[in-house]
C-alpha cells in the first residue's frame, strides 16, 4: 500500500468504502475507518487535494481487521501482527471464535478473549471531540473507561453516534434514557446466560458467549423495530 497521491482509476472514496462495508458491519462509521487508518492498519492513497482513496486491497484489509475485532476480540496490536504475517505468506492461527454458527460446536479457547482497547487520546482523535465533551459524556454514563483507564473499541462507535445525534440537536443529557434502556436490556441478557457462564464445562462457558452475542443482536433488532413503530416510520 502507498500513501502517495492517487491518480489510478477504480479507487474508492471513504464514503464508498463505508457503504461497501456496511452490509457486513452495520455499525461501521467514517470515524472508525479514520481511526484504523491512524493506527496504521490501512494506508489509503491521497489525491493532490488530500482526499483519501482506497483500493480493493485496502477494503479487503479493513474487512479482515473488523472481522478479527468482531469475531476474535483481538487488540489492534495483535491484529496488525496477524496482517503482517499474512502478507509474508505465513500461516496465521487465530483464537477460538467468539460466536457459534448453527450446528457447529464451540471450540474451547486457549485463553479468554482479549478485547480491543484504545487510549483516551485515541478516543478523542477518533471521535473528533475535546476533553470537556468526553468528560461530560462520561458523567452521563454514555462512555466509561475500563479499570486501567483505557476504553473498549465500542467506545469509538458510541462516541461517533453521539456526535452524529448532536448534529440534530440531541444533546448527551438527552441520551441518558437510551443508556438506561440499554442497561436494562443488557441485564435481561445477563440473567438468561448467567447459568451457562457459571457452568464447570469450558465448552458450555464458551457457548454462553455465543448465546450472549445472539441475544444482544436480537435485542438490538427488537429495539430498533419498536422505535420505528413508535415513530410510525418504516426504514428499508
Amino acid at each position: 500500500m502507498s500513501g502517495t497521491a492517487a491518480t489510478d482509476s477504480g479507487l474508492m472514496s471513504i464514503g464508498s468504502v463505508l457503504n461497501t462495508l456496511r452490509d457486513e458491519f452495520p455499525d461501521i462509521t467514517i470515524s472508525k475507518i479514520r481511526f484504523l487508518e491512524s493506527e496504521g492498519l490501512v494506508e489509503p492513497r491521497r489525491t493532490p487535494a488530500g482526499y483519501r482513496k482506497f483500493s480493493a486491497d485496502d477494503v479487503e484489509r479493513l474487512g479482515h481487521v473488523l472481522r478479527m475485532q468482531r469475531d476474535h476480540y483481538l487488540p489492534l496490536k495483535v491484529i496488525r501482527e496477524h496482517l503482517d504475517a499474512m502478507e509474508r505468506g505465513e500461516a496465521v492461527r487465530l483464537p477460538a471464535l467468539g460466536r457459534q454458527r448453527s450446528g457447529e460446536a464451540v471450540p474451547e479457547p486457549d485463553e479468554g478473549p482479549t478485547a480491543a482497547r484504545i487510549g483516551r487520546d485515541e478516543l478523542l482523535a477518533a471521535a473528533g471531540i475535546g476533553e470537556q465533551e468526553l468528560t461530560e459524556w462520561e458523567s452521563y454514563g454514555l462512555v466509561a473507561p475500563l479499570a486501567d483507564g483505557a476504553y473498549d473499541a465500542e467506545a469509538v462507535t458510541v462516541a461517533s453516534l453521539v456526535v452524529q445525534l448532536g448534529r440534530f440537536g440531541i444533546e448527551p443529557r438527552h441520551l441518558r434514557l437510551m443508556k438506561a434502556a440499554a442497561d436494562r436490556e443488557a441485564g435481561l441478557v445477563d440473567q438468561v446466560v448467567a447459568p451457562l457462564r457459571r457452568h464447570r464445562n469450558p465448552q458450555t462457558r464458551a457457548h454462553a458467549e455465543a448465546r450472549t452475542r445472539e441475544l444482544a443482536g436480537l435485542a438490538v433488532k427488537l429495539h430498533a423495530a419498536l422505535v420505528q413503530t413508535a415513530l410510525g416510520v418504516r426504514l428499508s
